[in-house]
């Protein structure tokens, strides 16, 4: 699933084509979207903004339409100049928005809506969203109320992922994350300090800000992915399993994660 860095990628890379534009053209091809009429809705109306928050994408356009977007599994956005070609085929793009000589491209859904302003700011599935990792300031204390609110014997690997918690980690950086804190995912979150709680964001959020920017990781996982093999801290056998109701897989060293 893409995660919050790889969001806030996609909307730098849209900004400076969409923002403060009225789109040359508006394609919804998915024929789901046939008699919804976005682009007759959406018909000279310039986009004032491109935002994110954490795994959620929105754009803003005058008179307070908002496209939201949430790629889950399948999903991605590309930008593309006019002429290159797109990274999907065309038959999976679900919206197409044609500006400043680019294509921006939503492919594969699987959440895409027109909505009002006033309907976004009451969406529970959005109000109830934690602070944003990638905030530019992050809520620390929001953080550690909406933790503690949480079940005490919930993991905090599994908390970590519940984006009420906090919005735009998912399990790569949940895993790297815990790794770079040295602390075990498996801990019930009622026996994590909230000093270690917040060594977690404060060394992910780094890492995540750096590939929001550039599209990649200066360095690879550490451990994410790399059952079996050595610690590159303490040398003991990277362990995985399944955690959580999603059974999503945790990574961890059993060496040197306490």
């Amino acid at each position: 699933m893409p995660e919050g860095d790889t969001i806030h990628h996609a909307a730098h890379r849209m900004r400076p084509v969409l923002e403060g534009r009225v789109p040359d053209a508006l394609e919804t091809p998915h024929p789901r979207f046939g008699a919804d009429r976005w682009p007759e809705k959406l018909a000279g109306r310039a986009i004032e903004a491109v935002d994110a928050h954490g795994k959620h994408l929105f754009l803003r356009f005058e008179g307070g339409r908002v496209i939201h977007s949430h790629l889950r599994m399948t999903g991605a956005w590309g930008v593309y100049r006019d002429g290159q070609r797109w990274g999907r085929s065309a038959r999976r793009a679900w919206l197409v928005l044609r500006a400043g000589g680019h294509d921006v491209v939503q492919f594969d859904g699987p959440v895409l809506e027109l909505m009002t302003a006033s309907r976004v700011r009451f969406d529970q599935r959005l109000a109830g969203l934690g602070p944003d990792i990638l905030a530019p300031e992050l809520d620390e204390r929001r953080f550690l109320s909406r933790l503690r609110a949480d079940d005490p014997t919930r993991p905090i690997g599994d908390a970590l992922l519940d984006q009420r918690t906090i919005a735009g980690i998912g399990n790569l950086w949940k895993c790297e994350g815990c790794f770079d804190a040295e602390l075990d995912p498996w801990r019930p979150t009622g026996e994590v300090s909230d000093e270690e709680a917040l060594r977690v964001v404060r060394l992910t959020r780094p890492r995540m800000e750096q590939s929001a920017r550039q599209g990649f990781q200066a360095r690879g996982p550490a451990i994410y992915g790399h059952v079996g093999r050595p610690c590159p801290r303490c040398g003991a056998r990277i362990r995985a399993r399944g955690q959580g109701d999603d059974n999503r897989t945790t990574y961890w060293c059993p060496g040197c994660q306490h």
